[in-house]
């Protein structure tokens, strides 16, 4: 099996507990006070449910999906609109692989690491669009 299809599979056991989403935002919040103050007035239950689509659509380009929508997350992120400064994402990458040990009962560290391999592309072209 290939690491799109582990990380499609992964990603569908933690899917299975809106608590996957929750407990992303309590590490991601934890990393940074920007971060934390990025989401004081926020609708945490839209901004799960966009994460959950984001988180998606990044798998979805890695198994070979048009691009379109995750470079319009980068449009929508970058410095002109929600000025997402390109170093969190390394705290959102960092917080969504604790989330999945946390939650996926298969998890490995060779699945961390094809989680990785998976997330790189999308997250490269988001950042990318700084």
């Amino acid at each position: 099996m290939n690491n799109t299809d582990l990380v499609f599979q992964s990603y569908g056991r933690c899917c299975r507990k809106d608590e996957f989403f929750v407990d992303f935002y309590q590490f991601f919040m934890a990393s940074s006070d920007a971060i934390r103050n990025r989401f004081a007035d926020t609708d945490m239950a839209a901004q799960r449910h966009l994460l959950r689509n984001g988180v998606m659509q990044i798998i979805l380009v890695a198994r070979g999906m048009s691009d379109r929508k995750l470079k319009d997350l980068g449009h929508s992120h970058n410095r002109h609109n929600y000025n997402i400064q390109p170093e969190w994402y390394g705290l959102w990458e960092e917080s969504l692989l604790k989330t999945v040990q946390v939650h996926d009962p298969d998890y490995t560290p060779e699945l961390r690491q094809a989680w990785r391999e998976v997330l790189k592309p999308g997250i490269d072209l988001i950042r990318g669009a700084y």
